[in-house]
């Protein structure tokens, strides 16, 4: 049972193969029959445990070899520790008994050391003695510019002067540090007389690479032997000697730098109005190229490849353009400067004439800096553009106002063209200016050309408002005295030509044939002085045909007169005028007379001054208005006004009104009327009845009762004639007391 505490896992193992055993019996001698085999499946079995308890004994026997081979290696180390431990005893011992006459050895040490730098300090005694004859030398070599000499001389007193530093440093003693720099003080003469030599080169190194380019290739040299010097400076970093790191090659493209952007970039010394800007673009542009191509071609070979030589003085030339043109823009320029910039930095910068020269392609490429003028400033320098050349066209139209104002007032007729139209200069005058302009700014960008196009329109709309202002200035002058101006319509009639002429040349300011429509806010203005040329030429013809209408009604018209012959004797004269302007005006002038005419003649009728008496004088007044509305309608036919155009009609209705044999029937009559005629009004109705003479208060009041039920409303393409026909008021019969009518 102790076996087993001890062994559980053995026990267990013994289990397992004893329930597999049991298991491969069972399934082995399930039937008798099988059971004959026993013996066989026995000795089987007896055999293979035989084989597997000389395997298991053999490797029994080999572990147990290993470990007795072990245990033997583990004694000889042991051993072998023993003895190590015994000699580090001994040398322990040994160690101690030695520590006393380190003591002795200390003094001779230090006077070792003292003796290696003495040694040393006497290896340098003739250099440092040679200094100040080296730096009189080096003075001499600096003067007759033997450069690379000098600075070997420079680098050599350099070195010895830091070396002694850097020793001092190492112990420490930095009271003595500033006894050597004191000595060797002539270095930084000999540097600053080196560099300003080394600066005036590289000054002048588009010159010299031209001339002389030894000299310029020895400073390149030179810059960078010290550059080599800084980087193992900082590379060691243990003694920054003084004036250490030089940082020449940054010098030098600093130099380069300042020498180009003092060539020409100084706005305080250059004329910037008009042609001394233009001289001094050009001489920029030749000036920049020719440098460019000496980079190109010479100082590229002159200098390191890693230096970028080129790239370096392009972004030089482009970034001080950029604040040189933001330099000439801060001052008050007039419109020519303002485009020869916009120009010259948006069309001739890129140009084959300057940076995409062929001496300069493939190598220089000014796409990759971004635009000399930022789209920011371009857009500010063409708003100021647009503001000069607005005043500029400002100035120039009023100018062509007071002339075309003052040949209002000529002894002469206008001008015709070849088909007998009246006309002037003006709308070719002020077309040929605002084109003009457009065109000049489509020269720089489609943003420019756009800007000045809505100028363009913004101030013709302005400009036809001073001409329609200037129109009415002329026709106050023309009421106080009708002979002045002496050719007054004809004149009004080439204006009518002349806006018509300028509504069909907008359209073609702008060349974008997609989008050929006047705006709105200008066509408004064009539709305004027609309108107001329009209603001064009626106005003319309304002094000349209104004393002939305040003729009648009269009896003596009634009987016969020439009243109507001589109103179509003045519309007559008026059309002839009016023949002196293009088809379209033509016949608005023409309808518009006959509406004015007709309106008049109507007017005439509803003034209350007369009133039939008998039928008879109804039937004159019938036959009156039959002969004077044929009249005037075969006048204007023949004039070429269609019937159907014509406000004629109007009379003819009005007679049917008059002729009606029985009042009772006014009503149906009266309704017909209205309803041809919508804006006719109670107050007409009442007035052409009591032009009859023979209503009776029944009747008048059945029709204006019927004219109350029956409200009309106006068509939207109905041409109004009564709502312009004021009736007087009516005459009240008496009064009961001053101050009350009743």
């Amino acid at each position: 049972s102790s076996s087993d505490e001890e062994w559980p896992e053995a026990e267990k193992a013994e289990k397992l193969a004893r329930g597999a055993a049991l298991k491969w019996a069972s399934g082995v001698f399930y039937r008798p029959e099988k059971l004959e085999g026993l013996g066989q499946y026995r000795t089987r079995e007896r055999q293979r445990n035989n084989s597997i308890q000389s395997r298991l004994k053999s490797t029994v026997q080999s572990y147990l070899e290993g470990v007795s081979v072990g245990l033997e290696q583990l004694r000889s180390a042991a051993q072998e520790v023993q003895s190590v431990c015994q000699d580090l005893e001994a040398a322990r011992w040994a160690l101690l008994d030695s520590a006393d006459h380190s003591q002795g050895l200390q003094q001779m040490r230090a006077l070792m050391a003292e003796h290696v730098q003495l040694a040393s300090v006497v290896q340098v005694l003739p250099q440092i003695f040679s200094v100040h004859e080296v730096f009189s030398h080096t003075l001499q070599l600096l003067h007759g510019q033997h450069l690379l000499e000098a600075h070997a001389e420079i680098m050599m007193m350099e070195h010895l002067r830091d070396d002694i530093l850097s020793q001092l440093h190492l112990r420490g003693l930095s009271s003595a540090q500033t006894t050597v720099l004191s000595y060797f003080s002539c270095l930084q003469e000999l540097n600053e007389s080196l560099a300003k030599q080394l600066w005036d080169i590289v000054g002048n190194s588009l010159r010299l690479v031209r001339e002389d380019p030894v000299l310029f290739v020895t400073a390149v040299r030179i810059i960078e032997r010290e550059e080599k010097i800084d980087d193992t400076v900082l590379l060691e970093a243990t003694f920054l000697p003084p004036g250490r790191p030089k940082c020449w090659r940054q010098k030098f493209y600093h130099v380069l730098q300042e020498t180009i952007t003092g060539a020409h970039f100084h706005v305080a010394r250059m004329d910037i109005e008009g042609p001394g800007l233009a001289r001094h673009l050009a001489a920029l542009q030749k000036d920049i190229v020719s440098k460019l191509c000496v980079v190109k071609d010479l100082m590229v070979q002159c200098v390191p490849a890693h230096y970028n030589i080129l790239s370096i003085c392009t972004t030089t030339y482009h970034q001080t353009l950029t604040s040189h043109l933001q330099d000439i823009l801060r001052e008050d320029l007039d419109k020519q400067a303002l485009f020869l910039l916009l120009e010259w930095a948006l069309r001739v910068y890129h140009s084959p004439e300057m940076m995409g020269h062929p001496d300069l392609l493939p190598e220089v490429d000014v796409s990759a800096l971004g635009p000399l003028m930022s789209p920011e400033l371009v857009d500010q320098t063409e708003r100021k553009y647009v503001v000069k050349v607005k005043a500029s066209v400002l100035e120039w139209l009023q100018r062509t106002l007071e002339v075309e104002f003052k040949e209002w007032f000529r002894e002469e007729e206008p001008e015709m063209d070849h088909q007998g139209f009246f006309q002037s200069a003006l709308p070719v005058i002020v077309m040929q200016m605002l084109n003009e302009n457009i065109q000049v700014a489509s020269l720089i960008t489609d943003s420019l050309q756009q800007k000045v196009y809505n100028m363009a329109l913004e101030e013709l709309e302005a400009f036809l408002g001073r001409l329609r202002e200037a129109l009415v200035q002329c026709g106050k002058e023309h009421q106080k005295d009708r002979s002045v101006p002496k050719y007054y319509v004809s004149y009004l009639l080439a204006m009518l030509n002349n806006n018509l002429a300028l509504s069909s040349s907008v359209s073609s300011l702008l060349p974008n044939t997609a989008h050929r429509e006047v705006p709105a806010s200008l066509q408004a203005a064009l539709d305004r002085m027609q309108k107001k040329v329009c209603q001064l030429l009626l106005e003319e013809l309304l002094l000349d045909v209104q004393p002939l209408c305040l003729q009648l009604p009269s009896r003596k018209w009634l009987s016969g007169s020439q009243l109507v012959s001589s109103m179509c004797e003045v519309v007559d004269k008026y059309a002839k005028d009016f023949s002196h302007v293009r088809k379209p005006l033509f016949m608005l002038l023409l309808t518009e007379s006959e509406l004015l005419v007709a309106s008049q003649y109507l007017r005439a009728l509803m003034q209350k001054k007369m009133v039939c008496k008998s039928e008879e004088e109804r039937g004159q007044l019938c036959d009156r208005l039959l002969q004077d509305a044929t009249q005037l309608r075969e006048l204007f036919c023949g004039l070429g006004l269609d019937r159907s155009q014509q406000s004629l009609d109007a009379i003819f209705a009005l007679r049917e009104l008059i002729c009606l044999k029985d009042p009772s029937l006014l009503s149906l009559e009266v309704l017909g009327f209205i309803t041809k005629y919508p804006d006719v009004s109670d107050e007409h109705i009442s007035t052409l009845l009591d032009l009859r003479g023979d209503v009776p208060r029944e009747v008048r009041h059945m029709v204006l009762e019927m004219m109350v039920q029956h409200p009309q409303t106006l068509p939207e393409s109905y041409r109004p004639i009564f709502s312009t026909i004021l009736v007087p008021a009516t005459e009240l019969p008496f009064c009961l007391r001053k101050g009350k009518c009743a």
